[in-house]
């Protein structure tokens, strides 16, 4: 068999089962989820072995700290993994549920039910929890899904994917409901672009390149997140002890990720007595500041920002930082620079909160937080699939609910139309 005839089977295959999906109980999507969470325990031995070989792959491919992070397995992945198909099992299902109804002249009663969207398809780097997230969230909303990892993560998803299997089989799921491809082929994912007859809905999880690929190359619509260049705005009244622990957490707890900051915008009152202290504080964790002309006068050692860093996705322990006149400049730099996804100001102005909130178009606004909460789990969906920053059809996590669409349901009495 071609390796396009296998991936036209597997979509195919998963057309079928999510016609049948619709006719599957609450009861059993949540026995399967609850059953793959017992298997990850029960093989997480397994689960690790496998994981160290392609972390010893990747380390001789000469991946960046970065993607290995994202690559390894630990207890604390399992633990993770195991409590977010938990909360997703607590969720309420959100298939066939209704939305208001309301009655016309005619007596026509019109509501809106919540439907799966179909066959998702998930591209993803590195991250092997992204298999476990994906199926458990794609399941519970009714819909079938095939997973692409990288292949730098093959060993750890093809273990995964083998629990899901039997944890499906025992729930009396649908066969094929979740399938991951089971080659490294990169042609498997050009292969995977073209099932527009079959498949509904292409997610795409990795760095901008990779986001940028499937854009270019599918048939199948596409939900797009290039990047997260995410910024924290500290604002002139600042409680600047606050605005010290957001942002060293929002860049230092973990760097590699999309929801890190990479831009710290303060405000030019606050500048001279926060910035020497913050600096101290990063460069005791060992950021590297690149700073505009008025921050490189306050904090001389640092490097000199050039225009490319305000749009840069380091990923790593990299901060630009600007000053800036007022909140006016600091909400242009985002509209500027940011990629849409989180920004968070610091601040003890009702008002200016609430404006910076109205006037911030990202898929997660935050006062007084850290951009770190830009994450599913952390924001009560459970598990995530992935972050939106395209505004169709979903903006921001997309967790169960985001994975469905919605239909006109229309009761009628023998009307007629006239």
């Amino acid at each position: 068999m071609t390796l396009e005839s296998t991936i036209k089977d597997m979509a195919k295959a998963a057309r079928e089962a999510a016609k049948k999906l619709v006719r599957v109980s609450t009861g059993q999507k949540n026995a399967a989820l609850l059953s793959i969470a017992a298997g990850l325990e029960e093989e997480a031995a397994f689960i690790k072995a496998e994981n160290q070989k392609d972390l010893a792959r990747a380390e001789e491919m000469g991946l960046s700290s970065a993607m290995l992070d994202r690559l390894a397995i630990e207890d604390t992945t399992i633990t993770s993994m195991v409590n977010g198909l938990r909360d997703v099992e607590a969720l309420k299902d959100p298939v066939a549920t209704m939305g208001p109804t309301w009655i016309r002249p005619n007596g026509l009663q019109i509501a809106r039910m919540r439907i799966p969207l179909g066959v998702i398809g998930i591209i993803y780097e590195s991250r092997p929890n992204v298999t476990v997230d994906a199926a458990g969230l794609c399941l519970k909303a009714g819909n079938a899904v095939i997973l692409r990892g990288g292949s730098e993560a093959f060993h750890s998803n093809q273990a995964l994917a083998a629990i899901i299997d039997r944890a499906l089989n025992k729930a009396g799921i649908p066969e094929k409901s979740v399938q991951v491809v089971p080659v490294r082929d990169r042609e498997a994912v050009l292969m995977l672009l073209n099932q527009e007859t079959f498949m509904d809905l292409i997610i795409p999880r990795g760095g901008e390149g990779l986001i940028r690929f499937v854009v270019e190359n599918s048939k199948i619509p596409v939900l797009k997140h290039y990047k997260g260049v995410c910024h924290v705005y500290v604002d002139a009244d600042a409680d600047l002890d606050m605005a010290q622990d957001i942002s060293f957490n929002a860049k230092v707890q973990r760097p590699g990720v999309c929801n890190a900051m990479e831009t710290l915008l303060v405000h030019q009152s606050a500048a001279e007595s926060f910035l020497p202290v913050m600096a101290k504080r990063f460069t005791g964790a060992g950021v590297e500041l690149r700073g505009c002309a008025e921050t490189c006068r306050i904090l001389p050692d640092i490097k000199t920002a050039q225009e490319s860093d305000w749009s840069a996705e380091y990923l790593d322990l990299i901060l630009a930082v600007k000053v800036v006149e007022d909140m006016d400049e600091a909400i242009t730099h985002v509209a500027t620079y940011s990629s849409n996804h989180t920004e968070a100001i610091v601040t003890r102005d009702y008002e200016r909160a609430k404006r910076f909130l109205r006037e911030v178009d990202s898929s997660v606004v935050l006062v007084n937080a850290s951009t770190r909460f830009n994450d599913g789990g952390q924001l009560g969906l459970g598990a995530e699939i992935g972050i939106s920053t395209s505004k169709l059809h979903a903006f921001g996590p997309m967790g169960v609910e985001e994975l469905t669409t919605t239909k006109f349901v229309v009761m009628g009495d023998g009307q007629i139309r006239v």
